[in-house]
């Protein structure tokens, strides 16, 4: 588990220098889509710098005063559709919404250097993103791994960063939660129906989502998988994610980084929700109280019922969403 998180991030990345001014934004600035069904909004792709196609969801906002729009990041092994029911009512709250795929799950590229599936390079591939849409500060709402990409992007750019919602993800991750997590990542055969795709999602995830009804489970694997062919429905990523859970090499003393820094540089003079499971077995109450006292102005909704992660298509997370953004910039 050391292996996975040190290879996830390597050494801290360093804070900008203080006084040094953001990178200016190049290129044109991309309007929000005008048209296109609101509850799916429309596809917008960019180019890495290192010239991989990714792909995100755009969502227009309602009329009504403009306000930051909001940029969502998704979970180790999913993809943009995690936010299929919460994107639309946020932009229906009149926020811009782009949910990405980032780089290796569902219409982005998948990187030839697996090397590159890392939140460093992730957090560039956000803020060329932003650069390219001419987004120059929004709210970020990420689900576990991409909870993480925004707490890099607050070393590295913390111009962009207006405030965050951290859906079960923390500076500390239980190594309970990383082993299940190593476990079935990059391992699943291929599915030959959809009603098999949502089986096998419930069998890896129902723990954590125990009163999911079937057609949730349905749902749930309609976001998650892709068909490739007729009778041929595979997880929507690339497998060669799974290799930062590769064991260490014999004799290694590689050591967890400390991440508490990035949450800090997250939380210093911003707005928080922590979304948590009430039964997550990756964020404990420790870690979420400790977040808490280090960053007294977050707010903190625990979720009973539910592990990691929340779906976000809770009544209570909903709501908590919602209104936090209402007084968030």
């Amino acid at each position: 588990m050391r292996r996975m998180l040190s290879l996830m991030f390597g050494a801290t990345p360093a804070p900008r220098p203080a006084g040094q001014p953001p990178d200016p934004p190049s290129g044109r600035s991309s309007p929000p889509p005008a048209s296109g069904p609101a509850s799916e909004g429309v596809e917008r792709t960019w180019t890495s710098t290192d010239g991989l196609e990714l792909s995100a969801r755009d969502y227009a906002p309602a009329a009504g005063p403009a306000r930051l729009p909001v940029i969502c990041l998704h979970g180790l092994t999913r993809n943009s559709r995690d936010f299929d029911g919460v994107a639309p009512a946020m932009a229906a709250a009149g926020r811009r919404v782009l949910a990405l795929d980032v780089r290796g799950r569902g219409r982005s590229a998948h990187d030839p250097n697996p090397s590159n599936y890392n939140p460093a390079v992730y957090a560039g591939d956000v803020a060329a993103l932003m650069t390219e849409a001419g987004i120059a500060r929004g709210i970020f709402l990420g689900t576990s791994m991409g909870g993480l990409i925004a707490m890099t992007l607050a070393t590295l750019r913390p111009d962009l960063i207006a405030g965050a919602i951290l859906n079960d993800i923390g500076p500390e991750i239980a190594t309970e939660g990383l082993t299940r997590i190593g476990s079935y990542v990059g391992a699943a055969e291929p599915a030959a129906s959809w009603a098999e795709a949502a089986q096998r999602s419930r069998a890896v995830n129902g723990v954590a989502l125990p009163n999911l009804s079937d057609a949730g489970w349905m749902t749930f694997a309609r976001r998650t998988w892709r068909e490739i062919e007729p009778g041929r429905i595979v997880p929507d990523y690339d497998p060669a994610i799974a290799q930062a859970f590769a064991g260490a090499p014999a004799g290694s003393t590689q050591s967890s980084p400390d991440l508490w820094p990035l949450f800090m540089a997250l939380a210093m003079n911003r707005p928080l929700l922590l979304i948590r499971g009430g039964q997550s077995d990756l964020l404990t109450t420790g870690t979420a109280g400790r977040m808490q006292a280090l960053a007294p102005q977050m707010r903190r909704l625990d979720i009973d019922g539910v592990g990691h992660a929340p779906t976000l298509d809770e009544p209570e997370a909903r709501s908590a969403i919602l209104d936090f953004l209402k007084t968030a910039p």
